[in-house]
């Protein structure tokens, strides 16, 4: 019920109507009818309520945490003043005050009026940069903790892996040099081992490496396939020059060769990997074919391994990321899109 509530922002609807009867139980006394006052009261909490959200919602996203700090100032300040003047020539039309000038007895209406609504809507963004640096503290804490136990997961399980390399270098060379496949089948596999021993420990990666190491993952698949199956995986020249977290876009490719179709009737099993960039943003597509009438794919579609990545992507990319998982037709779609 709460996260229903939080979902639908009812508790700001609560606090704004809690703060409209506060402030009509305690000023309308100075008015002359109740309906006088109730329409007052709306006017400033109405005014408040906008410019509180429009400092919240687009001024400190789009202008402070982005750095531009004279052009937020500029538009704080421009906004708070001239919302305050107009508020006060509502008022004055609504009391029926004639001949209504801001400039009569500025210094008093900058004292009583303009003055206290930069206060109250300062006020309502130290609430926004608090409850912001709670969440990002939380998060980072979330990472650390995160990172520490995949840390300890990797350690426990790693075997030494100058044997492994060794033994794969013997096994490489025992192998009959007319067996092509078998030797650059082996060959790719230790290319990915080593990549996941040696260079996934930091907490990014350049994206060629990634990809070169899904494109050894997939060649590796190919192989398993036969005639039925159709493998595409197709990488822009674009996709360069910026790096993301190790093996993020794993589990999508993992996920896509895990719930493939295995039609048997003539009809094609396809898997098709895109990776491109534009504007500004890293696109990562896998789509394949699904047959939910086949015995063999009895797990879910998606399972553990994509809610384990959406969560990395929570973490590691907020605000930053945008992930759609599309189920139609017989095909199984994810899109990610990363900003870069």
């Amino acid at each position: 019920m709460g996260k229903l509530l939080l979902k639908y922002k009812v508790h700001h609807v609560l606090f704004w109507l809690l703060l409209f009867a506060g402030w009509y139980f305690l000023r309308y006394q100075d008015f002359s009818t109740r309906l006088l006052a109730f329409k007052i009261t709306s006017i400033k909490v109405i005014d408040l309520a906008l410019m509180v959200y429009i400092t919240n919602l687009l001024l400190i996203p789009k202008l402070l945490y982005r750095k531009q700090y004279f052009f937020f100032i500029l538009a704080y300040v421009s906004m708070i003043f001239c919302s305050s003047v107009w508020k006060q020539y509502i008022l004055a039309d609504v009391m029926h005050i004639g001949n209504f000038s801001i400039w009569n007895n500025f210094k008093g209406r900058l004292y009583d009026n303009i003055i206290p609504h930069y206060l109250l809507v300062s006020t309502g963004a130290a609430i926004k940069l608090l409850a912001d640096y709670a969440r990002t503290q939380r998060r980072l804490a979330e990472i650390t903790k995160e990172k520490a136990e995949s840390e300890l997961k990797f350690l426990k399980s790693q075997i030494n892996p100058h044997f492994i390399f060794n033994s794969l270098n013997s096994i490489y060379f025992l192998i009959d040099k007319s067996n092509r496949d078998a030797r650059e089948s082996l060959h790719k596999f230790s290319e990915m081992l080593r990549y996941q021993l040696y260079e996934c420990g930091g907490e990014k990666i350049e994206i060629e490496k990634e990809i070169k190491y899904l494109e050894d993952y997939v060649d590796l698949q190919r192989l398993r396939k036969d005639d039925k199956y159709k493998v595409e995986f197709h990488c822009s020249q674009e996709v360069g020059g910026f790096a993301i977290e190790p093996l993020l876009l794993m589990p999508f490719v993992e996920n896509s060769f895990k719930h493939i179709s295995h039609f048997g009737n003539g009809k094609l099993n396809q898997v098709s990997i895109d990776a491109s960039r534009n504007n500004g943003e890293f696109v990562f597509t896998v789509a394949n074919t699904v047959d939910y009438s086949s015995k063999k794919n009895t797990d879910p579609v998606g399972g553990i391994g994509l809610r384990n990545v959406k969560r990395r992507l929570e973490l590691l990319y907020p605000d930053k990321h945008r992930l759609e998982i599309l189920e139609k037709e017989g095909w199984f779609r994810v899109d990610l899109r990363l900003k870069v």
